[in-house]
């Protein structure tokens, strides 16, 4: 099991570096998993994560009051909304189009309604 979390782990780190230079990929989300299967396989690279000095605080202020940061907000709405346009200026199929800004709108609002630190 123990290989498995370290996987899950690695696998998160990953695609949260790339999440680092892509601002289609949200960074925090897949570090809070890694965090989550670290803290399963890998006290050490657990704490690692928690003490980064980029990412770390952002962790603990979720991890402690489910909080974030406003330019994060800002950036992630910005990101969805977007998202979206770009989507229907490319034609995307209607049906598609809606799914996808009903899902974008539903996570935006959960974004939106979380404390700030």
């Amino acid at each position: 099991m123990r290989l498995i979390y370290l996987s899950i782990g690695w696998l998160a780190v990953g695609i949260a570096v790339l999440g680092a230079f892509l601002p289609i990929l949200p960074t925090v989300p897949f570090l809070l998993i890694a965090l989550w299967a670290f803290g399963r396989s890998s006290e050490r690279l657990h704490q690692k994560l928690l003490n980064d000095p980029v990412f770390g605080p952002d962790i603990k202020r979720w991890q402690e009051r489910g909080a974030i940061r406003r330019p994060a907000k800002i950036l992630a709405l910005s990101a969805m909304l977007g998202s979206v346009l770009l989507a229907a200026l490319l034609g995307v199929c209607p049906p598609i189009l809606a799914v996808q800004a009903l899902v974008l709108a539903s996570v935006a609002v959960f974004i939106a309604t979380r404390p700030e630190s």
